[in-house]
């Protein structure tokens, strides 16, 4: 609950420029320059994982469609239609593939 009230605010404040950062992963936590370690993905909830990986997408410009997706994420920045397109570094791609797998672990959906 802490990691989503935290995002939540961060996301009011920031914009798709900047990166979100978030306490309870690794050193710093930032999606964009530091690697989640699987250990600590795993002690994160399915909605949690969610958020943090659809964060990356959206901080990289994914125009989202899902209403799940509309309730948290904002489209007014958003340039990239096709999942598939977006542009990770290898920080972002590598920490999503990592939700990914912890999802699947989990049965998350």
């Amino acid at each position: 609950m802490r990691l989503v009230l935290g995002l939540l605010a961060l996301l009011a404040a920031g914009s798709a420029a900047q990166a979100a950062c978030f306490e309870d992963l690794g050193r710093t936590g930032c999606t964009d320059r530091e690697t989640f370690p699987v250990r600590d993905l795993r002690r994160l909830s399915c909605g949690n994982l969610w958020l943090v990986r659809n964060t990356i997408y959206d901080e990289n410009g994914l125009c989202f469609r899902t209403d799940r997706a509309l309730e948290v994420f904002d489209n007014a920045d958003c340039y990239v239609k096709n999942p598939g397109n977006v542009r990770l570094n290898s920080y972002e791609r590598g920490n999503v593939n990592r939700i990914v797998q912890v999802e699947r672990e989990k049965g998350c959906r």
